[in-house]
């Protein structure tokens, strides 16, 4: 089958502008243009516009997109894979944001009763996605499934409780990690008490704390752009000061 501009659009339910788009940044060429210049789509161009779809669905960028597909040794099959594995896992999440939408409803209403932990279902999960999406390749690589696994567990049953103290950790160690990077010396007072907030925050979600996994998550967060982001944001070069001060902490 071949398609217009016009018959594609309607097809997929994706605008003759965001087509034409798409044509102009070479994520999504026609496979031809007629004799009066109208662009023709074959079986290869609709496939690769459903391979497009589903990216964006998952929040990809378009140009995050375009490396993606025209990497070398892009494998179809096994993306499909993928995109079908984080669809699921989105729809887990959305099942159970629906049902507790449903719970809390029935509990207004008098006619059932809702514990706090069920009013969180759901929000850990999504975090837990998030996680796996951004981190999950490294941090299982490094630690292994089972950490993880145990760390998801525990993310997804917090209650509002624990979730407000990991929150709470987390902002105050960030705020002394900042006092202390603008002092310059990683073994000092307030580096060190950012370092123990850092490591109580670990404990929120990782049971089996050690200093080796401290020690190991400080020299990742350097070597990773994800994680750098993360604490240069607070100044630049306080991935590093932060990296040399757990150092100091565990040693």
């Amino acid at each position: 089958m071949e398609y217009s501009i016009n018959e594609l659009a309607k097809l997929s339910g994706v605008s003759t502008r965001t087509l034409r788009y798409y044509n102009q940044i070479g994520l999504l060429n026609p496979a031809r243009n007629s004799s009066n210049e109208y662009r023709i789509y074959g079986q290869q161009e609709v496939d690769r516009l459903q391979e497009i779809l589903f990216f964006r669905e998952l929040g990809v960028g378009l140009e995050e997109i375009k490396v993606l597909l025209t990497a070398p040794g892009y494998d179809r099959k096994q993306t499909l894979k993928n995109h079908l594995h984080e669809l699921k896992q989105k729809r887990d999440r959305i099942d159970l944001l629906i049902n507790n939408v449903s719970k809390t409803m029935n509990t207004i209403e008098g006619a059932i009763e809702m514990t706090d932990k069920e009013k969180f279902e759901g929000f850990g999960q999504k975090l837990v996605d998030e996680n796996e999406k951004k981190y999950g390749d490294e941090i299982r690589s490094k630690y292994g499934d089972k950490t993880v696994d145990e760390a998801n567990q525990k993310i997804k049953g917090m209650t509002k409780a624990q979730y407000e103290k990991s929150e709470k950790l987390r902002m105050e160690f960030e705020m002394v990690l900042e006092k202390a990077f603008n002092t310059s010396n990683p073994t000092g007072e307030l580096a060190q008490k950012a370092c123990e907030l850092h490591k109580q925050w670990l404990c929120v979600f990782y049971p089996n704390y050690s200093k080796e996994y401290h020690n190991g998550l400080a020299e990742m967060y350097v070597a990773d752009e994800r994680f750098r982001a993360n604490f240069d944001k607070i100044a630049l070069g306080c991935t590093e000061f932060l990296r040399d001060a757990i150092k100091a902490y565990c040693s």
